[in-house]
Order: structure tokens, then sequence, then C-alpha cells
């Protein structure tokens, strides 16, 4: 059997659920009814979609049909792979994909992301996001 591949699309997010959310801090566990009454929600960024899609250019000289199909374009995602994301506990649809639970948020509904400064390349560098250090 064919290993299935999970696909993000649009400007959704999948994120593993941060373990030990059911948890105090002192360790005693909560029941669902006081967890779901957070308003927040922590996880891993494990796949991210490609945005939403674009609209072609606009150019009044060109006539785009002529040319054929255009490739995509999209509105790029600031969450990736390997951040830790803070999100709307009410947003997240939680799925189960080859049993391990998941959450599918839209970016939208991040609040913020927790980046490694090593995961920082040229070609994403930290002036191309508001980033604030505590």
């Amino acid at each position: 059997m064919a290993k299935k591949k999970l696909v993000v699309v649009g400007d959704r997010v999948l994120i593993e659920p941060a373990a030990g959310e059911e948890r105090t801090k002192i360790g005693l566990y909560l029941p669902s009814s006081a967890v779901d009454q957070q308003a927040v929600r922590a996880g891993t960024v494990v796949a991210v979609g490609p945005g939403n899609p674009l609209g072609p250019p606009s150019e009044p000289d060109e006539e785009p049909w002529r040319d054929g199909v255009a490739e995509p374009r999209y509105s790029p995602m600031q969450a990736r792979e390997g951040d830790h994301a803070l999100f709307f506990r009410k947003a997240a649809v939680e799925i189960t994909f080859e049993g391990k639970p998941y959450l599918v948020v839209s970016q939208g509904a991040i609040l913020a992301l927790v980046r490694d400064e090593e995961t920082v390349t040229p070609e994403t560098s930290p002036e191309d996001d508001e980033t604030y250090e505590f």
C-alpha cells in the first residue's frame, strides 16, 4: 500500500498540538471542560499551505489568455515548518491522520509564532517579518 501524504491547502497551517495542555504547571490533570475554556492553544507547525491565491497581474497592454495558462501565484505565508504557534482554540479543526492528532488552523487565527534564530536563512531574513525579542 502506498504511503499517503497530507497536503495543506490555501492559507491553512497543520499543527501538532503541544503535549501537556491538559495539565497544570504543577502536574494536575484538568478535565476537558476546563481545557476547552482556555482561549489560546499552542503547537508546532508541521506543514504550511501555499497561501491565498492571487489573481493574475493586470497589465493593460498584455492579453494573458494568448500566452496559455499562467502559473498560479499565492500570497506569502508567515508561518514556517518548525515554528511554535499560538492560536485561537475555537479556530482550530481537529483531525487524525495515520493515527496522530493534528490541528488545522487558518493563518489569520494565529496570534504569534516563536521561531529559532538558527532557522533564519538568507532568503528568509528577519527583515522580512516583524519580530520582537523578549
